[in-house]
């Protein structure tokens, strides 16, 4: 009997994200971590890591998470455009400071490996 050393091949991944409201699209942030943590489990059971690792890389996964946080930065410096929003306030400054500088590290974290 031949095992395959494949845990688990995605090709793809279908889901109403274009059709959600934005609390939905919310949803698939538990999706996203529980593939990670499979890939995790499927290394600490044996499976290669390297490949696990050049898989990440090219599949761009760093400037997937990297975006999700660059546009969530954008949307709170967006709010210090409404007309009664104090273009100043430290709070939303430090908050998209926080979002975009998050971005930065995952993209830097990613250019080591």
């Amino acid at each position: 009997m031949e095992h395959s050393k494949d845990i688990a091949r995605i090709t793809a991944i279908e889901s109403p994200a274009a059709r959600a409201d934005a609390s939905a699209l919310a949803d698939l942030a538990p999706a996203a971590a529980a593939a990670l943590r499979l890939l995790g489990d499927a290394i600490k059971r044996g499976a290669d890591y390297e490949s696990i690792v050049d898989a990440l890389k090219a599949a761009q996964l760093h400037e997937a998470f990297a975006g999700v946080l660059d546009a969530a930065s954008e949307a709170v410096m967006a709010e210090l455009d409404q007309p009664d929003v104090d273009p100043y306030d430290f709070d939303i400054r430090l908050e998209g400071d926080n979002l975009s500088g998050a971005a930065s590290d995952i993209r830097n974290a990613f250019h080591w490996l």
